[in-house]
């Protein structure tokens, strides 16, 4: 599911995601919980203002940068 993220961009662009736009929806990001590099991909995983954790993936290998949301987590029914 694609998903438009705005980021902090410090020493490099799209540094870490800072707020994210899903379903009309807006979230702001909390926290970052963890990062890792896959070989084409950036994944973050942030607990969002709602309270649940959500997993983004940053395609590297597209000049954009495509954004999609790859795994949701509703803490709120302790999941």
């Amino acid at each position: 599911m694609k998903v438009e993220v705005v980021c902090y961009s410090g020493y490099k662009a799209d540094q870490r995601p800072v707020r994210f736009r899903l379903g009309g929806q807006d979230y702001s990001v909390e926290e970052l919980l963890d990062q890792w590099y896959g070989p084409q991909d950036v994944f973050f995983k942030v607990k969002a203002n709602d309270g649940n954790v959500y997993i983004l993936r940053r395609r590297s290998t597209t000049p954009e940068g495509e954004w999609s949301l790859e795994s949701f987590r509703d803490m709120r029914r302790g999941g």
